[in-house]
C-alpha cells in the first residue's frame, strides 16, 4: 500500500507539472477510441457474414445515443458543480488576497515602526551578522543601513553595567557605549526570536537610551552618599560639641552643687542657685538636640523590659512636684486599679515623654495644677496616659504645628515662654516608634490635655500579683476638705473606687457646718487651705471622727507636724499605697508611728563599705573636673588620686599594683591627651591578662552620649560609664555597688 500510494502521488505531481503532455495523451486516447470503434463497426457491417439487420442497428444506435446523452448530462452536471466550486475558490482566493494585502501592509507598518522607533533595534544571525537594523540604530552608529546589513558591527564598550536574566529568558543589562553622538548609556533587552518556520533563530537586541536617567540616578546616589556622610559628620559634630560643652558644664554644675553645701549668705545662695539652674537648662537643651539627632538618623533603639508602672508614675510626679510647688501649683497622679502594676516596655523613653509633657504643663500653667492619669486604652494591652493642666491652653490653629520641629504655639518674636520647640516633636516620634499615638485637646484659657496611648503588655512573670488592690472602704464616710482642683478630684475618685462615701468640701465654713451632722470615719484636711485654718478645722473635726489626717507638702511638713489634733499626715503628691496604708491601719495605732521624722540616711557607699572608703584613681585632664571629682569623692568618704592623662593613669595603676596596694576603682575620662581612656583601658586589660592578680573595675567618665561611644567603652574592657555632668547620686550609687561587691568578695 505504501509503494502504490507513493507511485500515485508522484504520478499526480508529474501530471500537475506537465499539463501539455497530459493533454496530448488524452487527445490520442480519445481519437484512438473513436477511430477504433467507428472502423470496427463499419468493417463488421460490410462483411458478408456480418448478419446486418437495419432494425437491430437502429436499436443499437439509439441505445448508444441514449448512453451518450446520459454521459453528456452527467458531464454537464459535473461541470456545473465544478463551476460552483471554482466560483467559491475564486471568492476564497479574493479573501486570501485581501488578507495577504492586509498582512503586507501590517508588515510594512511594523517595519516602518521598527525603523522609526526611538529605541535601538538590531537582529543578528548565528554568525553575529546583522540582518536587520532600524533608523535609530543607524543614527547611533553613524552608518547607513546598507553598510550595517551583513556586517558584524558593534559599539565600542566603555563601561559594563549590571545585568540580569528574566524568567522568560530575556537578558537585561546596561552598557555605556561610544556612539556617533558621544558616550551614551543604553539599557539592552536581548532575546531569541524565530523569523520564519524552519529557519534558525535570530538574536533580537532592543536598546533604550537611558543616559539622562542613569546620570540622574548616579547624581541622586552621590547626593545620598553625601547626605549620609553629612549626617554622620553632623552626629560626630554633635557628639564632639556635646563633649566639649559637657566638660565645662560638669564643672559648673558640680562646683555650684558643692558651693551650695557651704555656708553662704542669702544673696550668694540665690546667685549659686541661678548658676545651677542655668546649667541644668543648658543640659536639657543638649539632651534634646542629641535625642533629635538620634531620631533623625534612625538610631533610636527601644527596649522591652519589665518595669513598675506605679513607680514610674509616682517618680515622675514626685520629681516635678518641687517645680510645681514653687509656682504654687498642685501636682497629682492617678493610676486606674484595672491596670497591671508591672508592664513590659521601654521605661526610660516613656519617662522621657511623660516628663516632657508634664514639664511643659507646669511651664505653661500659672494657677491650678497638673495631673498625670493612667487608664486602660481602647485596645487590648494599651495604656492611656493623660497629662491635664489648667494652663493657658493652645489655639486650634497651633495644635498641629506644635508637634513639628522647632515650632511653638506662640511663634512670635516676643513670646512669653522660651524653648527650642523640639520636646513635643521628639515625644511624638518616640511614641510612634513605640507603636502608639499622641493627641491633644485644648482651648485658649481652659487648659490642655495631652493623651499618650502606647501598647504595654503586662509582665507575665509577675503572675496574679501583678495588680494593686486598695482597702475595702464600703460603708465608710470620708470628708475631704481641700480647694477645688485636680488633686482633690483624683483623691475623691480613688476613695469612691474603694467603696467610700465621700464628701468633697472646698469652703471651710461649709466644712465646719457639715462636720457635726454625722460621725465621720475619716477626715482629710489639705494644708493648702492654710495652716491656721487647717488646725482650727482639725480641732472642730476631732469630736466627730476617729481618724483625722492632714495632707501636707514637703515644704510645709515642718509647719504641720502630726500632733494634736491630727492623727497623722500624708505628703503630697499623694501615693495610692500611702493613702491605702493610712486608711487600712487602726486609728489608735497611727499617732506614735507617724509623728516621727524620718532619719536622714548616711551615704550608701559608706554604709556598704563599713565606714571605710575606696581607693580610686581618677584619670581626668580638665583641672576643674579633676578638682570636682576629688571633692565629691572626698565628701563621700573615699580617697582619690588624680592622673592628668592616660599615660600617667597607666603608670599610677602599674605602680600601685606593684606595691601591693592596687586601686579599688579607676574613673577613666575617655578623651585625654597623649593616651585616651579607651587605649589606656585596653592596655590595663592586656597587663591583667598577662599577669595574675585581681581585676580593677574601670568606669568611663564620658561626655559622649552616643550609643557607639558607649559600645567602644565596653569593647575596651570597661565595666560601666558615668555621663557628664556627673550626678552625685549616680556616682554614690555606683561606688556603693562596688563597695558592696568588694565586701561580699572579702
Amino acid at each position: 500500500m505504501g509503494l502504490m500510494f507513493r507511485i500515485r502521488l508522484r504520478l499526480r505531481r508529474f501530471l500537475r507539472r506537465h499539463r501539455t503532455v497530459v493533454t496530448i495523451l488524452r487527445s490520442l486516447m480519445i481519437f484512438s477510441a473513436g477511430f477504433g470503434g467507428a472502423y470496427g463497426f463499419i468493417k463488421a457491417s460490410l462483411s458478408e457474414n456480418s448478419g446486418y439487420n437495419p432494425h437491430t442497428f437502429a436499436i443499437g444506435a439509439s441505445f448508444l445515443f441514449a448512453l451518450a446523452c446520459v454521459g453528456l448530462a452527467t458531464l454537464s452536471m459535473r461541470l456545473r458543480f465544478v463551476a460552483k466550486k471554482m466560483q467559491k475558490i475564486a471568492l476564497h482566493n479574493e479573501v486570501l488576497a485581501d488578507r495577504n494585502w492586509e498582512l503586507q501592509e501590517a508588515e510594512q507598518r511594523a517595519r516602518n515602526l521598527f525603523e522609526q522607533q526611538g529605541d535601538l533595534i538590531v537582529m543578528r544571525d548565528a554568525g553575529d551578522r546583522i540582518v536587520f537594523v532600524n533608523d535609530a540604530y543607524c543614527q547611533m552608529a553613524g552608518l547607513d543601513r546598507e553598510n550595517l546589513l551583513g556586517s558584524q558591527f558593534a559599539f565600542e564598550l566603555i563601561e559594563q553595567g549590571d545585568g540580569a536574566l528574566e524568567p522568560s529568558g530575556t537578558r537585561v543589562h546596561d552598557q555605556r557605549i561610544e556612539s556617533a553622538i558621544g558616550p551614551r548609556w543604553i539599557a539592552w533587552r536581548e532575546a531569541l526570536v524565530r523569523a520564519d518556520a524552519g529557519q534558525p533563530a535570530l538574536l533580537q537586541c532592543v536598546g533604550r537610551d537611558v543616559t539622562d536617567r542613569t546620570e540622574t540616578e548616579r547624581a541622586l546616589a552621590d547626593a545620598r552618599d553625601q547626605a549620609n556622610a553629612a549626617s554622620r559628620a553632623k552626629s560626630r559634630f554633635l557628639a564632639m560639641a556635646s563633649h566639649e560643652i559637657r566638660t565645662p558644664l560638669n564643672g559648673i554644675l558640680g562646683m555650684s552643687g558643692l558651693l551650695l553645701e557651704t555656708q553662704l549668705t542669702p544673696e550668694q545662695t540665690t546667685y549659686a542657685k541661678a548658676v545651677r539652674t542655668s546649667g541644668e537648662a543648658l543640659m536639657s537643651l543638649i539632651e534634646e538636640l542629641l535625642d533629635y539627632s538620634k531620631i533623625e538618623a534612625g538610631k533610636l533603639a527601644l527596649e522591652a523590659q519589665p518595669f513598675s508602672l506605679v513607680a514610674l508614675i509616682e517618680e515622675i510626679t514626685e520629681l516635678l512636684a518641687p517645680r510645681a510647688q514653687a509656682k504654687q501649683l498642685e501636682m497629682a497622679a492617678y493610676m486606674d486599679e484595672r491596670l497591671p502594676t508591672w508592664v513590659t516596655g521601654d521605661a526610660a523613653r516613656l519617662r522621657q515623654v511623660l516628663l516632657n509633657l508634664a514639664g511643659n504643663a507646669i511651664k505653661f500653667t500659672t494657677s491650678g495644677g497638673v495631673a498625670l492619669i493612667a487608664e486602660p486604652g481602647i485596645w487590648p494591652n494599651e495604656i492611656s496616659f493623660q497629662v491635664r493642666d489648667t494652663g493657658i491652653g493652645i489655639a486650634a490653629d497651633a495644635q498641629q504645628r506644635i508637634f513639628r520641629e522647632f515650632e511653638q504655639a506662640d511663634d512670635s518674636v516676643a513670646r512669653s515662654f522660651g524653648g527650642t520647640g523640639l520636646g513635643l516633636a521628639i515625644s511624638d516620634r518616640i511614641v510612634k516608634r513605640m507603636g502608639g499615638r499622641i493627641s491633644l485637646q485644648s482651648a485658649l484659657g481652659t487648659g490642655s490635655t495631652f493623651e499618650v496611648s502606647v501598647p504595654l503588655p503586662p509582665a507575665l512573670e509577675r503572675g496574679e500579683q501583678n495588680s494593686f488592690r486598695g482597702p475595702d472602704l464600703t460603708g465608710q464616710s470620708i470628708m475631704l476638705i481641700a480647694p477645688a482642683g485636680l488633686q482633690a478630684e483624683l483623691i475623691e475618685r480613688r476613695l469612691q473606687n474603694w467603696g467610700a462615701q465621700t464628701c468633697l468640701v472646698a469652703e471651710t465654713e461649709v466644712a465646719a457646718a457639715l462636720l457635726p451632722e454625722r460621725a465621720w470615719h475619716t477626715v482629710l484636711v489639705d494644708d493648702a487651705i492654710g495652716s491656721d485654718t487647717a488646725r482650727r478645722l482639725g480641732e472642730t473635726a476631732q469630736h466627730h471622727t476617729t481618724r483625722l489626717i492632714v495632707l501636707v507638702t514637703p515644704v510645709s511638713r515642718h509647719e504641720l507636724m502630726p500632733a494634736a489634733p491630727f492623727n497623722g499626715y500624708l505628703v503630697k503628691p499623694l501615693r495610692a499605697a500611702s493613702l491605702a496604708g493610712r486608711l487600712a491601719v487602726a486609728p489608735d495605732a497611727t499617732t506614735a508611728a507617724l509623728a516621727e521624722e524620718p532619719i536622714i540616711a548616711l551615704s550608701p557607699s559608706l554604709v556598704a563599705g563599713g565606714g571605710t572608703g575606696l581607693s580610686i584613681l581618677v584619670a581626668e585632664d580638665n583641672d576643674i573636673n579633676a578638682l570636682l571629682m576629688r571633692s565629691l569623692l572626698t565628701k563621700l568618704g573615699h580617697q582619690a588620686v588624680i592622673a592628668a592623662h592616660g599615660e600617667a593613669a597607666l603608670d599610677s595603676w602599674a605602680a600601685a599594683r606593684s606595691a601591693g596596694t592596687p586601686y579599688d576603682l579607676i574613673l577613666m575620662d575617655v578623651q585625654m591627651p597623649r593616651l585616651n581612656g579607651i587605649a589606656a583601658a585596653k592596655r590595663i586589660r592586656a597587663h591583667e591578662a598577662a599577669e595574675p592578680g585581681p581585676r580593677t573595675p574601670i568606669l568611663a567618665l564620658t561626655a559622649n552620649a552616643l550609643v557607639e561611644d558607649r559600645y567602644a567603652c565596653f569593647e575596651a574592657g570597661m565595666d560601666g560609664f558615668l555621663v557628664k555632668p556627673i550626678d552625685r547620686d549616680k556616682l554614690d550609687e555606683a561606688l556603693a555597688n562596688l563597695a558592696a561587691a568588694r565586701q561580699v568578695a572579702a
